[in-house]
């Protein structure tokens, strides 16, 4: 046999291999997709006290009743002066809310961690976290989510709702970032941290519930898909241990849903 009869045979091996080594990394890469960070609970976590025979976590509690008295005040504009209260989501009271929310979502909270607990603010999603894959996430699902936004934005609903209160692009990223990063934080760094580490996973869950009750004023369409989206900033925070990438998407998403909602009062 000659060597040119010979020489096909390591190319076939090779093709034969790929499917495996293929399949094996696939295998690989969707392991360090979905990850499998661990949040473990230290002693104060599962610290509890007995009220009438209930036996709760010191930490959960706290953190659920700062989070409920957080939106029933943000609702109720509790700390808004009275002459200042206005509800036709013009941008300069959109931009006075954001800054209560930066006060209630993340000031009270982090007062909470770090006097209260005696925590470390890192522990509840201030952080960078797995920047490498919380970057390439945010980034596929703005990709993914930008043909769904630009579809459904020209809904009446939503040109109705949004468009009173856009201005200007940076005056509009500003707003949002700051009511978004402040809602990030509450709802899936203080929140929802706390609660995976003393229920564990199923309070990404838990905590998607709050976020789903605070878009009750909003457009139906918004309001249906709340959950989802609850679900997804919460495994993006939960996957990469920080709430700057859900922060920095959800800033993007609402604002390209607000840009094209409020393109018709633009053209007008």
């Amino acid at each position: 046999m000659t060597d040119r009869e010979l020489a096909p045979a390591p190319i076939a091996g090779s093709a034969a291999e790929a499917g495996p080594r293929t399949r094996a990394w696939l295998r690989a890469a969707l392991r360090r997709l979905v990850g499998s960070p661990e949040y473990p609970a230290e002693a104060a976590d599962r610290r509890e006290f007995e009220v009438l025979g209930l036996r709760l976590p010191v930490r959960a509690t706290v953190v659920i009743i700062v989070v409920v008295l957080a939106m029933i005040f943000d609702y109720s504009r509790t700390f808004f002066p009275r002459d200042l209260i206005a509800f036709d989501r013009n941008p300069g009271m959109q931009r006075l809310q954001a800054f209560d929310r930066l006060a209630l979502y993340v000031l009270v909270p982090l007062l909470v961690t770090l006097i209260g607990f005696r925590d470390r603010p890192s522990r509840y999603g201030l952080r960078l976290g797995d920047w490498r894959w919380g970057i390439g996430l945010a980034v596929a699902g703005c990709a993914v989510m930008t043909p769904i936004v630009l579809a459904v934005a020209p809904d009446p609903s939503f040109h109705e709702f949004y468009g009173p209160s856009w201005s200007s692009l940076l005056d509009v990223l500003a707003t949002n970032g700051i009511d978004l990063f402040s809602a990030e934080f509450l709802f899936r760094g203080f929140l929802m941290l706390t609660l995976v580490r003393t229920i564990g996973s199923i309070g990404v869950l838990v905590a998607a519930l709050p976020f789903v009750f605070g878009h009750l004023t909003k457009p139906e369409i918004e309001l249906l898909s709340a959950l989802a989206g609850g679900m997804a900033y919460g495994w993006l925070t939960w996957r990469t241990g920080s709430i700057l990438w859900g922060a920095l998407a959800h800033t993007y998403i609402l604002t390209l849903l607000m840009w094209a909602a409020a393109a018709p009062v633009a053209a007008g």
